[in-house]
């Protein structure tokens, strides 16, 4: 597949910053605040996880049965989200840092579209700019009710995976292309919607204390870890810079 053909390549960027969205550029998680707050709680939500980490259960089938427990309509949870998510304190500074450098941000969430984008707009005061793209779950009707009655909405996943979204998949076609082509590849996440992507970069921000770091630990995945977008912004930086490579983050933050 030649670079012509991919998206992000269009303005022949020399780095890709991959990014999951919730507790990642947002401080906390919208879908798990939607789940603990109007859904089955947290106790469950934390039951269900430690079996996808422990590979004993799909992530599709355990956030299904997570957002499945929602009957709130879609537009009062966005109006729920919108009063209490918070954007990461140094994303902004980065994102518009990336528009003036040439750096796509893809967004890659397990999440869904219109909750992603009521929350960016947010957080940005307008709308996204074309140097950020958003790959994610959908949301449809259920049993084919109005989405914001009672019990009226459902996910859509991206595709047939046991993840429902893949985030490995729309990363490797990047990876792939020929070393005088490829631009240096990165992702940030914090859950078990990234295991699909853990590997797949020249270098994984996990944040601290999250479940990403615990299956990257399991694994023996190289990563560096971070708190907020302050440190991942300097470390790009540096990377894009040529002042350090990934590898060399990776081994000095995880010796």
């Amino acid at each position: 597949m030649g670079s012509t053909s991919l998206p992000y390549m269009a303005t022949q960027p020399k780095l890709i910053f991959f990014t999951d969205f919730d507790g990642t550029i947002t401080v906390e998680d919208s879908n798990d605040f939607m789940i603990d707050n109007l859904g089955f709680g947290a106790d469950r939500r934390k039951q269900l996880n430690e079996k996808v980490l422990a590979e004993t259960l799909g992530f599709r089938d355990a956030f299904f049965e997570m957002l499945n427990s929602i009957k709130t309509p879609f537009d009062e949870c966005i109006n729920q989200l919108l009063q209490n998510m918070k954007l990461d304190p140094y994303f902004l500074e980065f994102y518009y840092w990336a528009k003036e450098n040439n750096v796509p941000i893809v967004i890659l969430s397990g999440g869904m579209r219109p909750v992603i984008l009521a929350l960016l707009e947010k957080f940005l005061g307008h709308k996204p700019d074309s140097h950020l793209s958003i790959v994610s779950n959908e949301v449809v009707s259920r049993d084919g009710k109005d989405i914001n009655s009672e019990g009226g909405w459902k996910i859509k996943y991206h595709d047939e995976s046991s993840f429902g979204h893949d985030k490995s998949l729309e990363i490797r076609p990047y990876a792939a292309l020929p070393e005088n082509e490829r631009p240096i590849l990165l992702y940030a996440g914090d859950g078990v919607s990234d295991l699909s992507a853990a590997s797949e970069t020249n270098l994984l921000f996990a944040k601290h204390g999250k479940d990403l770091v615990t299956f990257c630990d399991r694994r023996g995945i190289p990563y560096t870890t971070f708190k907020d977008w302050s440190s991942i912004f300097a470390t790009t930086k540096d990377i894009l810079a040529g002042k350090v490579s990934p590898s060399e983050v990776a081994a000095q933050k995880t010796a």
